[in-house]
């Protein structure tokens, strides 16, 4: 089990904009090409195909968290200890 928990699951907010650019272009671009072709042959089933083509490669691309979209980590402030929280002032909102 330990292989599993070496996996990194976090992508930060510049790579889920960048997944998500890249997933609705891959996905349009073969919409596109996927209706032009199927329009040729007069195959509805053509343009499905290569549409499901477009939305597993999409999905192979965008959903694992590759190390391209954890390129800018966000700095989290250390958490405040609670006993200092207790004994401050107290009175001031």
């Amino acid at each position: 089990m330990d292989i599993f928990t070496s996996i990194p699951t976090h992508i930060d907010y510049v790579g889920q904009a960048k997944a998500e650019k890249l997933y609705r272009a891959i996905i349009t671009l073969f919409s596109i090409v996927g209706f032009i072709w199927g329009y040729i042959v007069q195959q509805f089933s053509q343009s499905v195909y290569i549409l499901g083509a477009g939305f597993i490669l999409a999905a192979i691309l965008t959903l694992p968290p590759w190390p391209m979209y954890r390129r800018n980590p966000l700095n989290w402030q250390n958490p405040r200890n609670t006993d200092e929280k207790s004994s401050g002032k107290k009175g001031k909102k």
